[in-house]
């Protein structure tokens, strides 16, 4: 198998329980899961051996399986979604090229996002981990600086080297831009995740650190134990890209399915 697309769902979340069965209407009144529209979101993505939901939770296997999607049971010690992942890979009868983790909340992620990283990662060995990110476009910096003012965490931020490695990720915005005049990028990070099995595995064998405790950001973990993460700048093409991470963000995703013509 060249690749796998996995997408963790779990119902016990700390924001927002249950939000991985929470109906979303598109443009066609059409009424569909969370994660049935992120599953529906991978299945448009080109060189894609496999995809399966990953979850601990009954509700959300019967769920899935009703749509027709393939699931992995996993353990509810997974502590986040690339947990999951690493025992989702323990649970496949051969090792994929690359293992790619398509968060569950995260209906609206294109196609083309993912497939930049596998892309990616296929062309470059040294390539362990890779993940999205965006040049800021006005209105999801504004939810951004509106999410921060409203005390809600929302969308993540990364900072980068010039070659494109992560020096760090963040809830909060940064850099901070201020009032410069000519103020630096402010990159929005997508939340997809491209892995090389050995990634994942060694990845599985670490404890949490405190950057990641303090973030709630589970990519942090690499870069706490010396392991790097290749940023790959991803176009919208005019697609405006939302996470469901508040139960604020429903009326957002709605309002772009119904802008887009999503059913």
């Amino acid at each position: 198998m060249s690749a796998v697309v996995f997408i963790p769902a779990r119902y016990a979340s700390t924001r927002y329980p249950g939000k991985p069965l929470v109906e979303l209407t598109g443009a066609t009144g059409r009424k569909a899961s969370l994660i049935q529209r992120s599953w529906e979101a991978a299945q448009g993505v080109q060189g894609v051996a496999r995809v399966c939901v990953l979850t601990d939770d009954d509700r959300i296997r019967d769920a899935a399986t009703g749509f027709g999607a393939e699931v992995l049971m996993t353990s509810s010690a997974a502590r986040n979604g690339t947990e999951r992942c690493a025992e989702g890979l323990a649970q496949l009868g051969e090792d994929p090229e690359i293992v790619v983790n398509l968060q569950g909340d995260a209906p609206l992620t294109p196609p083309w996002f993912l497939e930049a990283l596998i892309a990616r990662t296929q062309r470059d060995d040294a390539v362990r981990m890779a993940t999205p990110v965006l040049r800021t476009e006005p209105q999801t910096l504004a939810n951004f600086v509106t999410d921060r003012k409203d005390g809600r965490v929302g969308g993540t931020t990364a900072v980068m080297r010039g070659d494109g490695s992560a020096l760090y990720f963040s809830k909060e915005v940064l850099p901070y831009v201020g009032s410069l005049q000519a103020p630096p990028e402010v990159w929005h990070h997508v939340g997809v995740y491209a892995y090389r099995p050995d990634a994942l595995r060694a990845y599985g064998t670490w404890d949490e650190g405190p950057l990641e405790r303090a973030e709630g950001l589970e990519q942090l973990r690499f870069l706490e134990n010396g392991w790097p993460i290749t940023c790959v700048e991803v176009e919208a093409r005019g697609r405006v890209f939302w996470e469901l991470n508040n139960p604020v963000d429903v009326a957002r995703i709605e309002a772009v399915l119904q802008e887009e013509g999503i059913a």
